[in-house]
């Protein structure tokens, strides 16, 4: 379970990296639909019962007319209705209809489901992934991926089914019947044109693949612009850069227009050429269909026919170039879609893993070495215990390493070497939702969704009851401010939270780990951010909840953490003192020199003429 210091990270793969093969793409796609495989047979039965029906059409269309054409000899023979052929023509064409539609009906939900099965994969194993991870990304960028992949879905299954597979099994229909009632010619020049026209469809829509998929790593890159300048809405304002935001954000545009306008000279290439193919097999159809008839090999039912079977067939394929194209996208942007969900999770449980269980709660970081990358380590041989139901504090410069420690307790990462108990169950040995539930923290900077100050709230304990919200509201001390607002426990609290101040999100943030009601709790610079009396208001919040429990304190602040009952004196990732207050200021190191600056810069603060009327 352990791992060498200098062992470098589990690398995190660029989804933009990973390409795969269509055929790929398709077989990964394959199994969400494989599990309604009765709808999907019947659906294919109905697609061919349509297709069946659709060639039928111009047989009968060609019995009618045979039946209906006066003999030259006897001009004025009593023309006999031909009801039969009347009634299949209607039926074939209500059949066709009714088959398609019956199609549409059986697939929805099996396209439906799959969306939903992929879509909810994805944001799971995004969930599962590690914090490295969340912090390389780019939100913009890859949430359009995801809209895009996901609508890729739908648009490939659609295409697919109800376009080229249909078409394919009316060319196959057609052809049949063409070498079994007529000159070879007609199969024979049907057939060319079908395979010049789909082989120059191929080849020229793989040619344009690139200008799409430029045209995709364009457009992410000025939407993560696009929304990394919006919700950094103030900083822009604070230095008035809202121009320089919009040249960023045009040059994307202007990049992304450039190839929008390649990709659409492309396409009028393979439009004029499809259409001269498609042309010259439609002129030639009917010059041998003509023939026929003036030599007397052929009716004029048989024209009729021939004429409405490539009118049914390159109606259709005109189509097939644009679908060809769209599925091309559709898979590209499916490609994008799943490599999402080859990104390695670098923390999963193990096979063995168990639930967590705390009696308790003591915790112990034993010889603990950790690095983000292998060229810059973090923590030095890292050994402390926490005592169950005691309150141990970590104090040091910016950049020691306080705030790691946090992160390895949660196992967003896994260390490098050594090991974190909890009463004894080391951390790499627990599912990671049972640790996760046994700690709650209250953060520096509390991020709240945009809802009501109810729901996030109870986001500690999804489920929990208004009266146990309110309570837990009561003892962070946020009760009655929440009633003095308009709209109660409804209010909305707006992007990230900021309707509220500092003071009082860090008072919805320690309501929401009281109702959690975790064994450990870690404050991690929870009142840094704040002002002195906010500070002292929370502060006593924070003690109270603190009391009985195992509690990990990060501090900036000396003053916060004098009567924890252990103090540790993190330096360049080391421990370089450990105590308690007292004992530290008596050995006269780095603790106190800390605690000398703090006390006197609080005592200029006192002195300042500001505060003199």
């Amino acid at each position: 379970m352990r791992r060498n210091a200098t062992s470098p990270p589990v690398p995190v793969t660029d989804p933009k990296a990973v390409v795969r093969s269509d055929w790929a793409v398709i077989q990964t796609l394959f199994p969400y639909l494989w599990v309604y495989k009765w709808r999907v047979i019947a659906a294919m039965g109905a697609l061919i019962g349509a297709k069946l029906a659709n060639v039928g059409v111009p047989v009968v269309l060609k019995k009618l007319i045979d039946q209906m054409t006066i003999d030259p000899g006897n001009p004025k023979a009593l023309l006999v209705l031909p009801l039969g052929a009347l009634v299949a023509y209607g039926l074939l064409r209500l059949s066709t209809t009714v088959f398609t539609e019956l199609r549409e009906f059986l697939f929805a939900r099996v396209t439906q489901r799959a969306v939903r099965t992929i879509a909810l994969q994805v944001f799971r194993h995004l969930h599962a992934l590690s914090l490295r991870f969340h912090l390389n990304r780019q939100t913009g960028g890859m949430t359009r991926d995801i809209e895009r992949g996901t609508r890729g879905v739908s648009s490939l299954i659609s295409y697919t089914l109800f376009n080229i597979l249909p078409t394919l099994v009316e060319i196959t229909l057609v052809l049949g019947y063409l070498v079994t009632h007529y000159d070879i010619w007609f199969t024979a020049i049907t057939a060319v044109a079908l395979v010049s026209y789909i082989t120059f469809t191929v080849l020229v829509t793989d040619w344009r693949t690139h200008f799409r998929r430029t045209m995709n790593d364009l457009d992410s890159k000025a939407n993560t612009k696009a929304i990394d300048s919006l919700i950094n809405y103030e900083t822009v304002k604070y230095f008035g850069n809202e121009d320089y935001e919009a040249k960023r954000y045009d040059e994307g545009l202007q990049s992304y227009e450039n190839a929008a306008v390649r990709s659409q000279t492309s396409l009028s290439i393979l439009n004029t050429g499809q259409s001269l193919i498609i042309a010259t097999a439609v002129t030639l159809i009917l010059w041998r269909a003509t023939a026929g008839v003036i030599a007397g090999t052929m009716t004029l039912g048989d024209l009729v026919l021939v004429n409405a079977f490539m009118i049914q067939l390159y109606i259709p394929l005109n189509f097939l170039g644009v679908i060809y194209r769209e599925i091309k996208q559709s898979l590209a942007d499916m490609e994008r879609l799943f490599s999402l969900l080859d990104q390695n999770r670098e923390v999963a449980d193990g096979a063995d893993a168990k639930p967590l269980v705390t009696h308790g709660a003591k915790v112990a970081f034993s010889k603990v070495n950790f690095s983000y990358e292998a060229k810059r380590q973090i923590l030095f041989d890292v050994d402390f215990t926490i005592a169950a139901g005691t309150t141990t504090a970590v104090v040091g410069h910016s950049g020691s390493g306080k705030s790691t420690l946090s992160r390895l307790l949660f196992r967003f990462y896994d260390v490098n070497d050594g090991s974190i108990t909890i009463d004894g169950q080391d951390l790499r040995n627990v599912t990671q939702e049972s640790l996760r539930g046994a700690i709650g923290i209250v953060p520096q900077d509390t991020v709240l969704f945009n809802d009501t100050i109810e729901y996030n709230i109870a986001y500690g304990k999804p489920g929990a009851t208004h009266d146990d919200i309110v309570a837990a509201a009561r003892a962070a001390s946020i009760h009655d401010f929440i009633e003095s607002l308009p709209d109660g426990y409804k209010t909305m609290v707006g992007e990230r939270g900021l309707k509220l101040s500092g003071g009082e999100k860090q008072r919805v943030a320690i309501a929401r780990t009281l109702l959690k009601n975790p064994a450990i709790l870690i404050f991690d610079e929870a009142t840094s951010a704040l002002d002195s009396k906010a500070e002292q208001a929370i502060q006593g919040q924070l003690k109270e909840i603190a009391k009985n429990r195992t509690t990990l304190v990060i501090a900036h602040r000396l003053s916060t953490v004098a009567d924890a009952q252990q103090i540790l004196v993190l330096d360049h990732g080391r421990i370089v003192e450990r105590g308690t207050h007292q004992v530290l200021l008596a050995a006269n190191g780095l603790y106190a020199q800390m605690w000398e600056r703090q006390q006197a810069r609080k005592d200029e603060e006192l002195a300042s003429p500001v505060a003199v009327e």
